[in-house]
């Protein structure tokens, strides 16, 4: 059997445009020579539709485009396996199911609902779905194949030392002597996701000593990066087919049923983590400006490090035309802010324009000075600084019909070392998730070619510029410091003892940036959204009280 896997972007909602993907997918690998064409999970709706599903009429034109695809490819000699909600079984307590659908001669013949439904981090599944009661074996052209809704892979008892669900679906369909397994998957990227995810599914196909064929979508869906990388392994674990990363794509493998010889495409791929870091990044950014109904960004260059990185990425994710940056210095900035700016827009091809704030900043002191007669200048004018830079860019977006990118790192929101209504100001947070020392690991990816970002940009200490001679470490420890500390307490739940016993950094200095991030969450549940990256991003897959007090 040659299979085609239709590595593709889906927007959640969007059925039209859906459908004709998933249409002109199917003929191209028809045309390639496909019996069999697979796509990824709730592909003709996009995933995650979350509250979309409690819409009737939402679940009912999932439906009727799956019988569009099926008219629309009857004539062709190809099957088609894609993801749709179906309505849920009576009495399941759920009114939806998460499904896949087999389509061929212009007949839906075979469908199978997913068992397992993810319920941690980013994943609400169970909020949603009735879970499959029963897996069934799909029986095409003389083989006996399991089909299984990504997370249905994700339980292999041989693979995980502790396993989230009592049952395994792909151990139940190869005591049906299932001889192929297929796995539709709307899989999220974060850093090293994509080797965790083949050496699961390699240890799946050594186990049952099946090959494994993989599908996964790509592309942004708010604060998700879903990476693609569409694997076909061997009965040995090897990969014998995998599509590209970041990219829509189309590959096929022929599998021969009489022996274990394979033969597919295997595409380059995206090399270091970093590399693939700014890649997610500048496809989330993509994907959620478009999706958004934008095409042009603009962002605050301060010149710093942070603001350099985003403008970047978004000039690799919508071109330097699309892409304009403001500088507005205040009283307190470097002439050196400004020419870095400067630079790095020159370096990148973009726009660059200066808005002084002084007299602006000039203009609130005044009208405020009667009510703060008598006490001394503090954070309030900084951050009074910072919300006039909020206004301008939000001035700039209205006018030209630009998002704003927000540039604030990771460091910066577990810490609330930002300001609400000022540089939190935007849409998107796009390096929201990535510290401040991965910040200078991707500027310095970025320069390995040519110097993108400007050596004076990398080499200044971190400031805010809001007052005369601020550094960041006047308010934080280091970054080498604090980023350890963070990734330990928001990332993976350790205690302050734990932290300081495993990072050697000193128990109060940890018990300090503790409070710091406990006292935040208030500015963290009113930020933008933000690109998750790492395996636990501020927003919907970190839900915590606002109004709480914690013990440190």
């Amino acid at each position: 059997m040659k299979i085609a896997l239709a590595q593709i972007d889906p927007t959640v909602g969007d059925f039209r445009g859906n459908t004709a993907k998933i249409i002109d997918f199917t003929r191209r690998a028809q045309q390639g020579g496909a019996q069999l064409v697979l796509f990824p999970e709730l592909a003709i709706c996009g995933y995650p539709p979350a509250d979309l599903l409690e819409k009737p009429a939402f679940v009912a034109r999932c439906g009727e485009a799956l019988c569009e695809i099926a008219r629309a490819t009857a004539r062709d000699n190809i099957a088609v396996i894609a993801g749709y909600v179906t309505p849920a079984e009576h009495g399941a307590g759920k009114h939806v199911s998460n499904s896949a659908a087999l389509v061929r001669h212009g007949h839906v013949e075979f469908v199978q609902s997913k068992m397992l439904l993810p319920y941690y981090d980013v994943f609400d599944e169970q909020r949603y779905f009735a879970p499959a009661r029963h897996q069934h074996i799909l029986h095409l052209d003389g083989q006996a194949i399991a089909l299984t809704i990504c997370e249905d892979a994700w339980n292999d008892k041989s693979f995980w030392e502790n396993r989230l669900y009592s049952v395994d679906p792909v151990e139940e369909l190869t005591k049906q002597q299932a001889s192929l397994i297929l796995n539709i998957s709307a899989s999220p990227w974060w850093r090293d996701k994509r080797e965790l995810r083949r050496e699961m599914l390699a240890a799946i196909a050594r186990r049952h000593h099946v090959p494994v064929v993989m599908v996964n979508q790509i592309g942004g869906n708010d604060s998700l990066i879903f990476d693609g990388s569409s694997l076909v392994l061997g009965p040995d674990g090897e990969v014998v087919a995998q599509a590209k990363s970041f990219e829509e794509d189309l590959i096929f493998v022929q599998l021969c049923a009489d022996s274990d010889t394979f033969s597919g495409d295997l595409r380059p791929q995206t090399g270091d983590e970093d590399e693939a870091m700014l890649e997610a990044l500048a496809l989330g950014t993509r994907d959620y400006v478009r999706k958004c109904g934008f095409s042009k960004a603009v962002i605050a260059l301060s010149g710093g490090i942070d603001s350099a990185l985003v403008a970047a990425i978004a000039v690799r994710a919508l071109g330097p035309e699309n892409v304009t940056t403001l500088g507005m210095p205040s009283p307190y900035s470097s002439s050196g802010s400004i020419d870095d700016s400067r630079q790095l827009a020159a370096n990148l091809g973009i726009r660059y324009e200066v808005v002084s704030i002084s007299e602006i900043f000039s203009g609130f002191n005044h009208a405020l000075a009667p009510i703060f007669a008598g006490v001394q200048p503090d954070i309030t004018e900084e951050n009074i600084q910072s919300r006039i830079r909020g206004s301008l860019l939000m001035a700039f977006s209205n006018k030209f019909n630009a998002l704003v990118l927000t540039t604030g790192n990771k460091s910066e929101m577990a810490t609330g070392y930002c300001t609400l209504y000022g540089d939190m100001v935007g849409g998107l947070a796009v390096i929201g998730d990535v510290f401040k020392t991965r910040v200078y690991d991707l500027c310095r990816k970025l320069n390995e070619e040519r110097e993108v970002i400007p050596r004076a940009i990398l080499e200044k200490p971190p400031s805010a510029e809001l007052r005369p001679g601020q550094k960041d470490t006047d308010s934080l420890p280091p970054y080498e410091v604090l980023d350890p500390i963070l990734e330990a307490y928001v990332e993976r739940y350790e205690t302050p003892e734990q932290i300081a016993a495993e990072s050697g950094a000193d128990l109060e200095t940890v018990r300090s940036v503790v409070r710091m991030v406990e006292r935040s969450e208030y500015k963290r549940q009113q930020a933008a959204p933000v690109l998750k990256v790492t395996p636990k991003a501020f927003g919907m897959g970190r839900r915590f009280p606002i109004a709480v007090k914690v013990q440190v």
